[in-house]
């Protein structure tokens, strides 16, 4: 049974994160979302909110960014019947792979995606814990288009507007749905 997005506030889940000073190191506020993992309660009030933005769109599959969004992306795609891709670290997948590398807050990572992991022309959901820098999520969707995929939305639990990730990811075509910004929530 879902749980109606009025019936608890997304107020409530942004609570839910811990914050982390210095992690994973000195000068870095780290936001941990296993708190509402942990919580039956928060977990599906996430997946939840997700699923009612979503359920009444044409969604082939979702694809979730290491490891979070493998999390949050999962759980999306049971509730949505469709089928769910893994965007993983480099050197993690084991079939053939087209990859793409990008800056993050505090270092350059690259990420990976299988080559037949999404067919041409279907319409993908990207799905992340939250929206920095924009780095790994911009990464997810240059993967996504290369393989010529449409990336119908990226969505994350949070977004730093004063980081500018989400205004380029915005500014790259692909719309960006958060459910909190560190301003507030929706």
């Amino acid at each position: 049974m879902l749980i109606h997005p009025e019936v608890m506030g997304v107020e409530a889940l942004a609570d839910k994160i811990r914050k982390i000073e210095n992690w994973p190191q000195k000068g870095i506020l780290f936001h941990d979302i296993t708190p509402v993992l942990q919580s039956a309660e928060y977990f599906r009030l996430l997946v939840d909110l997700l699923v009612y933005r979503y359920m009444g769109q044409k969604v082939d599959v979702v694809a979730g960014l290491d490891a979070r969004g493998f999390i949050i992306g999962a759980a999306l795609a049971y509730q949505l019947n469709v089928g769910f891709v893994p965007i993983r670290k480099k050197g993690k997948l084991p079939f053939d792979t087209v990859s793409q590398s990008y800056a993050l807050e505090y270092g350059e990572a690259t990420v990976e995606i299988h080559t037949d992991a999404i067919k041409p022309g279907a319409r993908v959901l990207l799905v992340d814990d939250l929206v920095a820098t924009g780095g790994t999520m911009l990464a997810g969707v240059e993967l996504i288009r290369k393989l010529g995929g449409e990336v119908i939305e990226a969505a994350a639990i949070l977004e730093f507007t004063d980081l500018d990730g989400g205004k380029k990811i915005r500014e790259s075509g692909a719309p960006l749905f958060t459910l909190c910004q560190n301003k507030g929530c929706m």
